[in-house]
Parts: C-alpha cells; sequence; structure tokens
C-alpha cells in the first residue's frame, strides 16, 4: 500500500523573485532592459555603439528566470506520515526517501526579505542514507516555517510509532 502524501511541493521560483537579492536584481536587470529598449526605440535615449545593450539587459534577465525555473522544476518533494520523498531531475531523474524517524534534526535559515515573502531553506539533517553525504537543503520553499513545523510534528509521531529515541553520543578526547 501506498502512503498518500500530506504535502507535496516544490521551489518556488516566483518566490526566489520576490523573496531573494538576486531574484530583485533578476527583476531590476529586466526592468532597466525593457526601459532601455524602449527609451531606444523611440529614439529619447541615444545609445551611441550601445544598440543592443538594453535588449541584452532584457534576455539576461529572462536566461537567468528561465534557468532558476528550470531547476526548481527539477525538484519536488512529497511529505507522508512516515517519509520525505524527493524527487530529482528532468532527464536523468533520481527519487529518494528519507524515514522520518531517521531525522536528527528540522531548521529553516531565512533572511528578512525572505520572511518578507514567506520563503525558506528548510535543512534536514538525519541518519538516514539519503543525508550521509551531509545535511539536505529544501531551497526556495514558500510557507517554509508551517512546513517545517509540519515535518518535526511528523518526525516526533514517526519516532513514537516506532518506538525510537535519538541519543545524542558525546565523543571527550582524553
Amino acid at each position: 500500500m501506498t502512503e498518500q502524501p500530506l504535502d507535496t511541493f516544490r521551489p518556488s521560483t516566483l518566490g526566489w523573485l520576490r523573496g531573494t537579492l538576486a531574484g530583485w536584481g533578476t527583476i531590476l536587470l529586466g526592468l532597466a532592459g525593457v526601459a532601455g529598449t524602449l527609451l531606444a526605440s523611440a529614439g529619447t535615449i541615444p545609445l551611441a555603439g550601445f544598440e543592443w545593450g538594453p535588449l541584452l539587459l532584457l534576455i539576461a534577465a529572462v536566461v537567468i528566470v528561465i534557468v532558476k525555473w528550470v531547476q526548481n522544476l527539477a525538484a519536488s518533494y512529497d511529505l507522508t506520515e512516515e517519509r520525505l520523498i524527493v524527487r530529482r531531475g528532468i532527464i536523468m531523474k533520481s527519487v529518494d526517501e528519507v524515514e522520518l524517524y531517521r531525522v536528527k534534526d528540522v531548521r529553516i535559515n531565512f533572511s528578512l526579505i525572505n520572511q518578507l515573502a514567506g520563503l525558506g531553506h528548510i535543512t534536514l539533517a538525519s541518519s538516514d542514507e539519503t543525508t550521509r553525504g551531509g545535511e539536505l537543503v529544501l531551497r526556495d520553499i514558500e510557507r517554509a516555517q508551517p512546513r517545517r513545523e509540519q515535518i518535526r510534528r511528523l518526525v516526533d509521531t514517526a519516532r513514537q510509532k516506532r518506538q525510537v529515541r535519538e541519543i545524542d553520543m558525546a565523543h571527550d578526547h582524553i
């Protein structure tokens, strides 16, 4: 029997645009390109050798948004009562599952701009094979704070269900 997802989400390109300095910079780059192109085509401003400059700014902004959109399209997350399912890739796909009872820590990182946009990075540390190489970072997640709390509650429930406890071992070097 397959578990039904309680929540399905992915990184947000729109959230990235409105919730990060890089996104704001991309918007400004695009606006400068549009304004410069319109003013140059109307003959309002002489460009003296820079006829393509404003248009290149607009193209650069569009390319940045497309690249970010494809990166975000390549990642999706399903949260069930037992696990977090991580799907990555467009051409070469991978599916990893993090067993929630193995999660040791759920952290959220966000800047002031991220907070205003409701965006954040959720970081999971666990003893699961998926995170053996380091922490699992879910970037540019909308509603990050409520999702972090939901994950934390599900981790506690999964541990209780399996009767698992987290024990920290301290190694003192003598």
